[in-house]
């Protein structure tokens, strides 16, 4: 008999007490990110501290110059230009002198744009950065160092790579997220399983060994997400699986939209800047749309609803994957089977390059990047998207509502195809 889980918030009263304490810890955050912000604009300009995130070259008219997206030591990150002759700086700490007399909170807060220059540069980079080119050092194919960089450190891609990923469909599945973490999560759990087994047994049988892992488990991964930078999908994931762990431990319903709530308007109370991050909302909808799913069509067996789910999170997803990049091809229907194939290749993948084979699927991957993907960037109203979200929350209160929600759906993807047949 399976034990009897409850619902999160019981009474309108509670879930007001926690909009509450959710908005008092956001005035705070906020107010924190104001005194930075008042502390950098103190004068016209400022000499600050910030880590090159990536860096790009690009082309304007006659003008060919340097792109760098820096995170501030203690804020946002922000964009900046330089001369095209700087060396590549991405994961390197620096000096540098900005303008700081036009830019406003909000500004601030959304990531801002200003003029500088850099003072100086410490020779060592970042530690993901320098895991990331250990990574690359096994491969050949430029193209391929870059996926796996970002797939195992989080470190971004050149525009070229994400251009040919996002018309391809797949560039979700090389930004961290539930589901990387998910994989890790096991693999930690299979490998300390037997040896806290064998300890509990000996010396702590008092113990409750579940969650004893789930703590050993949780605190490597948190290393692990402060590793890479704390990207906003893998936060998203990070903060999701504490917080299901702990209700699930107390017999709260955990696949809920109200769990996600609760982790969306925590995220936002203590990191205030995460409400203009495209990745964060992206990951949020994600989640979203698998829980829809699992409410309205859990009575399906498990292999229709791993195929259903697939094609389902696809269609739900793509009208803002078209809205926000815009990139489409012929072959971007087929990442509901890259997606499915993915479950193995990851984990796969994982372990040879731990055993040092990591090259082996070089070949195959290759294949993406040997001819051109016919891509063009498609236009969809940004009034159909706003549309499809209006009806994919009403679906939450009345379930024939979905199929509204699958016919906008059909109507993105019918006419992308339109536009680049």
């Amino acid at each position: 008999m399976k034990p009897e889980v409850t619902s999160l918030f019981t009474s309108i009263r509670e879930f007001l007490f926690f909009l509450l304490l959710m908005l008092s810890l956001f005035l705070l955050s906020l107010s924190y990110e104001y005194i930075n912000y008042k502390d950098l604009t103190r004068f016209n300009d400022a000499i600050i501290e910030a880590t090159v995130l990536t860096q790009y070259t690009k082309h304007k008219e006659e003008r060919t110059y340097q792109v760098l997206k820096l995170q501030l030591k203690n804020g946002p990150s922000f964009y900046t230009i330089a001369n095209e002759e700087l060396r590549n700086l991405s994961g390197c700490k620096v000096s540098l002198w900005m303008k700081t007399d036009r830019i406003s909170f909000l500004e601030y807060l959304r990531g801002f744009f200003t003029y500088s220059r850099i003072e100086h540069v410490e020779r060592t980079s970042l530690l993901r950065y320098g895991l990331s080119n250990s990574i690359a050092a096994v491969h050949k194919n430029h193209a391929i160092k870059e996926i796996y960089g970002a797939l195992f450190t989080a470190t971004p891609m050149s525009k070229e790579v994400r251009v040919t990923l996002s018309a391809l469909g797949i560039s979700h599945l090389l930004a961290i997220s539930g589901f990387h973490l998910g994989v890790l999560s096991f693999l930690l759990f299979g490998l300390l399983r037997l040896p806290y087994a064998w300890l509990q047994e000996r010396y702590f049988p008092f113990r409750h060994g579940k969650r004893d892992l789930f703590i050993i488990v949780a605190v490597v991964l948190a290393v692990y997400v402060i590793f890479l930078g704390m990207p906003p999908s893998l936060l998203r994931s990070f903060t999701m699986l504490l917080i299901g762990y702990v209700l699930y431990d107390r017999g709260v319903k955990v696949v809920s939209m109200q769990t996600l709530l609760l982790t969306v308007l925590l995220l936002i109370a203590l990191w205030p800047t995460l409400f203009f991050k495209i990745g964060f909302w992206l990951s949020v909808s994600g989640v979203f749309y698998i829980f829809l799913f699992l409410i309205h069509f859990s009575g399906w067996s498990r292999w229709i609803q791993f195929v259903g789910l697939h094609v389902w999170v696809y269609a739900m997803m793509l009208p803002m994957a078209l809205v926000i990049f815009g990139t489409f091809s012929l072959w971007h229907p087929f990442s509901i089977l890259a997606t499915m194939v993915f479950t193995l290749f990851y984990p796969l993948v994982l372990l040879l390059h731990f055993i040092g084979l990591g090259a082996l699927l070089d070949p195959a991957l290759s294949i993406l990047f040997e001819g051109s993907v016919l891509s063009v960037k498609v236009n969809i109203h940004e009034s159909l998207l706003f549309v499809h979200i209006f009806f994919s929350l009403l679906s939450l209160l009345y379930q024939k509502v979905i199929w509204i929600v699958l016919v906008l759906s059909m109507l993105s993807l019918i006419s992308a195809v339109y536009q680049i047949a």
